[in-house]
Parts: C-alpha cells; structure tokens; sequence
C-alpha cells in the first residue's frame, strides 16, 4: 500500500524530527552563563536593588567581585537603577494599599540611603489619604464610619498597613474622645 502523505510530512523526516540526516540526542551543549548575563536574566524579569541583585547572585554560588563588577557594569549601562527600581516600588505598593511608613521601611530593607528613599516617596502622584479611605472601604463598607467597632477595626488596619495617625483619623473620621 503506497503512502499518500505530502513528503514534509511522511516518514522520511520533516514536522516529525525523523530526519536521516539529523543525528538524534546530540545537541550542542551551553555555556554556563557568565555573571552579567545571570544579573541580567534576574532584571529582565523585575527591577532590583544593587543590594538585592547582589545578594540573589552571590547566594547562587557566584564569586563576590565579579558580582559585584557585573552589577556595576549593569547599573553603568542603565539596566539596573536604583531610582528606578524604588519607584517602582513605591506605586506598586502604595496600589496595594500600604502607607508611606511601611513603603519607606520596606525601601530601607533594600540598602538605600535616605535621600533616595524620601525621593521615592515623594515622587507618589498619588493621594495618601484617597487610598486609606480606598482601603477603609472595600475591607468594611460604606457602614464603617458609623459604627465604631468598626472605625477602630479600620484604623488599627492602616496603621499596620503604614499609615501615619492623622490620615488614619481622616479616613476613618476617628475622634479619640469617641
């Protein structure tokens, strides 16, 4: 019985990979990718600190110079910021509904000094107390200002989230002599 399949099709090689002339299980093997390809497939990914980036390679087993070179090289090229990489940080989380407080600690966390940290912060177009009362409403409601179990339950959420006290009041219409 005679085969009617198209020739890139049939048996002798073609979309199935059974090509005589192809040799079958030998692939070129990688080179191991050197330090500034690693830090480079991590930033593709995200934005990182220098701190973080140098941290996440070193603990992969890399040697801490040329990490260090690499995250040097990398930040020189403009593909690792720290400017960057913390505001980005700060509309991430302030999205999330997390205060200036928290934002800043969190940067910290990061190995940036306070100039950058503060510039960060700044650079939030957007309103704090719009996203405390953003926050207050869809965790309980539009009945939270009136009840006031409920507007304490608000106010200890912002202030764990990183909202300082006087957003916390206004969002939550707070009165300490309630």
């Amino acid at each position: 019985m005679a085969d009617d399949r198209p020739d890139d099709e049939g048996r002798d090689g073609g979309l199935f990979g059974n090509d005589p002339v192809a040799t079958p299980g030998r692939r070129r093997k990688r080179q191991p990718a050197s330090t500034t390809q690693r830090a480079l497939g991590l930033l593709v990914r995200r934005e990182h600190s220098r701190k973080e980036l140098t941290r996440k390679l070193v603990t992969r087993g890399l040697d801490a110079d040329e990490v260090k070179a690499a995250v040097e090289k990398l930040a020189d090229a403009g593909w690792q910021d720290d400017t960057r990489f913390a505001e980005g940080l700060v509309r991430n989380r302030a999205n999330s509904g997390y205060g200036p407080i928290h934002i800043r600690a969190e940067l910290g966390t990061h190995g940036l000094d306070s100039d950058a940290i503060a510039a960060a912060v700044d650079s939030f177009e957007g309103d704090w107390l719009d996203n405390a009362r953003d926050l207050v409403r869809r965790r309980y409601g539009d009945g939270a200002p009136d009840d006031l179990a409920l507007r304490r339950k608000a106010a200890d959420l912002l202030m764990r989230r990183g909202f300082p006290g006087d957003i916390v009041r206004s969002a939550t219409r707070f009165d300490p002599d309630d």
